[in-house]
């Protein structure tokens, strides 16, 4: 079952952009094609979200909270694994993931499998943003590592207070 947040009218007037690679904040040129406003490359944060809505209020949420990052944005669970498959040794890797369970292709909690399986994923933070009330969801994420399980909110207000959850984790790691 989606969960979903009824967007008010003054955030449906503007441009839904599709599930793409995206800035948080500052277009820039820089390692991974973003800068901070310190100057230093932008870190990457993962979305794995099939949801249209709930991408641009992540995004919304991060903008508010005044975070500085490259948003790349996975639809379904392949592409999310495809993505971390090609976080090879050397390679960027996020500095964050926020991932839904309920994506079609390849399931959260498989996908949570994956990073246990690859050394270089291991300590990157993951938050878990689903509509899932499964205990046994819970249970599987927290075994797997999980930092952060959150229910998706249900207004608009607690949808943006989620970048504050974001923006701490990132400081956490060093990366924001």
């Amino acid at each position: 079952m989606h969960h979903s947040v009824v967007i008010p009218a003054p955030f449906r007037m503007q441009e839904m952009h599709p599930p793409t690679m995206a800035s948080c904040m500052i277009p820039a040129a820089g390692r991974n094609g973003k800068i901070d406003r310190r100057g230093m490359p932008a870190p990457q944060v993962l979305l794995a979200e099939d949801n249209p809505a709930d991408v641009y209020l992540i995004r919304e949420a991060l903008r508010e909270h005044r975070v500085d990052c490259e948003l790349k944005v996975a639809e379904d669970g392949e592409r999310v694994l495809r993505i971390l498959s090609d976080s090879a040794p050397g390679a960027e890797i996020p500095a964050l993931i926020i991932l839904d369970l309920n994506l079609p292709r390849h399931d959260g909690i498989e996908i949570l499998e994956r990073r246990q399986e690859t050394e270089e994923l291991r300590g990157v933070p993951v938050v878990v943003l689903t509509s899932s009330d499964s205990p046994q969801d819970r249970i599987a994420a927290k075994r797997l590592g999980v930092t952060r399980f959150l229910r998706k909110p249900s207004n608009l207000q607690e949808f943006l207070s989620l970048g504050a959850v974001f923006k701490e984790l990132l400081e956490q790691t060093g990366a924001n």
